[in-house]
């Protein structure tokens, strides 16, 4: 047992063990053996999918500390670490207690538990991803340990119904006592103890969570019978969840199952998360929309944008072009029946100009320069168009491929507010997210900001991208609250709408917060955000304030050969006019009355 402690801390600090050939030899015999033996078992892992990761190393490159715990470390992935080995005291005090317990309520003995645990040792393994180098003994006892401090943790969560039935309104009597003095300074019941806080965070980690089947199975010789023990663990879960759930304006807490979910983080997963069904019947709708083939594949590494050849980076021109000579057409059906004045010598040039094609006059030395500027002023902005370059557009690859840089880009809520676009909040889950157009209004579910959401949202993203259930729709949603959060104002423009309740130190640390969870994985296509981010685009940029804005930036500031350009027609014109004016009384022209000076 030394070298084997000794092996798994030296592969902790990076140095890989010493290589025992007869123990490998040894581990396997065994392992072969006990699948011959589990054969036909019912605790065999026939069936159990992985449900605990490692982080994928995208994501836990940008912040390592939000995915590594820092106090306690709970199952096997951060047992050995030297650093949260103080915390065995404590752990130690909690399963004493335990044993106490089980030995007063049915007289059964600890020891008698780690042999159920070793029982069902393949099944426990079943959960984890990473290959677990020790035995079952040792597995057993870690997990007893391990569940009985998580469950006295769990009891100050443990809530009973008010007297008219609804969940959360008092704590169960004797919650308090069953949290020993010698854990006073960790936890308390109101939560403001520095150490709550750490504890709270490493139990939602990716890498630190216990199968929960284990815990009721720690519950049930404490309980009369085991359905007492699942409707004590089920209040503990459902009392946890309602304090680190981000979400926390709904309409009803949902009653949570916890024999459905493996451990707490994938529960609170799927309570944030729209069910499976919902988000298979949009996706069969953006299939059918677009003719493509559902596909959940996703890549959790960063992809760079795909480059096309020389034929794809051709941009068809005749849109703009129509867009323009429909304009100077509408202009010129209006201004053509003033046949007065001087309009009448400038009509046949400007007819000219409306029947020659567009191609033909940028062709003019002049306005050749004022194509692109003119073109993207009048065209429609509204992004509906097909882009002949994505394949994702018309393909099967609807789902299959990452969004492209357009379909993620949103403009900032302090841009969005400027043109009129109102916030609403919901009380649903993330597929409430919606733009209305007719009543220019973004639907955004509640989301509550403290200390702890960003741990809990960036170990949710780790869990969403390792498990490879479905499309990643947190992870998109944590994308459009990074893109329409820049600054300060815009957490505080969604606090006064009620769509943010921050809890933070300032507004500015909670656009930090989103600011800080950078795109580290390959996002899928989300149809309910995809349609929501496509409808605010396609509302901002026909805004005639966003296209000016958008042109004179483009066009004008940042052109100073267009500047210089219409600096030399005003001069020419200027000087024309001048000339003409010289020869010919211009008054007349204009219809400009002399006005004779008096003596």
């Amino acid at each position: 047992m030394a070298a084997s402690n000794h092996d798994h801390a030296a592969s902790r600090h990076g140095t890989p063990p010493a290589f025992d050939e007869v123990r490998w030899v040894v581990q396997i015999r065994s392992s072969l053996q006990d699948d011959a033996a589990a054969a036909g078992d019912d605790d065999d892992d026939t069936g159990i999918p992985v449900s605990i990761f490692n982080v994928p190393k995208p994501l836990h490159v940008h912040k390592p500390e939000a995915y590594t715990p820092q106090l306690i470390a709970l199952g096997p992935y951060h047992h050995w670490r030297p650093e949260l080995y103080e915390m065995e005291r404590y752990k130690l005090a909690a399963a004493r207690r335990a044993q106490r317990r089980l030995h007063r309520n049915g007289g059964v003995k600890l020891e008698a538990l780690v042999a159920q645990f070793a029982r069902l040792e393949r099944r426990v393994r079943a959960h984890y991803h990473r290959y677990l180098d020790f035995g079952g003994e040792t597995l057993a006892w870690m997990m007893v340990v391990d569940g009985a401090f998580l469950l006295e943790f769990l009891q100050i969560y443990d809530f009973v119904a008010d007297d008219d039935g609804r969940e959360g309104g008092r704590r169960r009597q004797g919650a308090e006592e069953g949290v020993s003095s010698r854990m006073a300074h960790l936890v308390d019941f109101a939560g403001r103890k520095s150490a709550h806080s750490i504890i709270l965070r490493d139990m939602l980690m990716l890498e630190n969570q216990i199968p929960l089947f284990l815990l009721r199975k720690i519950l049930e010789p404490q309980c009369a019978c085991a359905d007492e023990a699942g409707a004590t663990l089920q209040r503990m879960v459902t009392g946890l969840v309602k304090e680190l759930c981000p979400r926390k304006m709904m309409d009803g807490f949902p009653e949570i199952a916890v024999t459905k979910h493996a451990h707490l983080l994938e529960m609170l997963y799927h309570l944030l998360v729209p069910k499976p069904e919902e988000e298979d019947h949009d996706a069969d709708e953006a299939n059918n929309a677009h003719g493509a083939v559902h596909d959940d594949g996703f890549d959790i590494e960063e992809q760079p944008a795909e480059g096309g050849g020389e034929e794809e980076q051709k941009k068809p021109a005749t849109a703009g072009c129509e867009a323009v000579k429909m304009l100077v057409a509408a202009v010129w059906s209006i201004v053509s029946g003033l046949n007065t004045g001087p309009m009448r010598y400038v009509t046949k040039p400007v007819a000219f100009a409306v029947k020659a094609p567009w191609k033909m006059l940028t062709v003019v030395p002049g306005l050749s320069a004022m194509k692109n500027p003119v073109e993207s002023f009048f065209s429609s902005g509204d992004g509906s168009t097909n882009n002949p370059r994505d394949p994702s557009s018309t393909t099967a690859g609807y789902l299959t491929r990452p969004p492209l840089i357009e379909e993620i880009m949103v403009p900032s809520v302090s841009d969005l507010a400027n043109i009129g676009v109102k916030f609403a909040p919901t009380t649903g889950d993330l597929s409430t997210i919606a733009f209305d157009a007719k009543t220019v209004t973004f639907h955004l579910p509640v989301v509550t900001l403290d200390s702890n959401t960003e741990i809990v949202l960036r170990n949710l993203v780790a869990y969403e991208a390792a498990s490879a259930s479905g499309p990643l729709v947190l992870a998109r949603y944590t994308e459009l609250m990074n893109g329409i959060i820049d600054t300060d104002d815009d957490v505080a423009l969604l606090r006064e709408k009620g769509v943010v309740l921050n809890r933070m130190k300032s507004d500015g640390e909670a656009a930090r917060m989103w600011n800080g969870m950078t795109r580290s994985v390959r996002l899928t296509k989300v149809a309910f955000v995809d349609r929501a981010v496509e409808e605010v685009n396609r509302y901002y940029n026909a805004r005639w304030r966003v296209k000016t804005k958008r042109f004179m930036r483009k066009y004008v500031f940042s052109s100073w050969q267009l500047l210089t350009f219409l600096a030399a027609i005003m001069m020419l014109m200027l000087t024309t006019l001048q000339a003409f004016c010289s020869v010919y009384t211009c008054s007349r022209w204009f219809g400009a009355v002399t006005v004779a000076k008096g003596d």
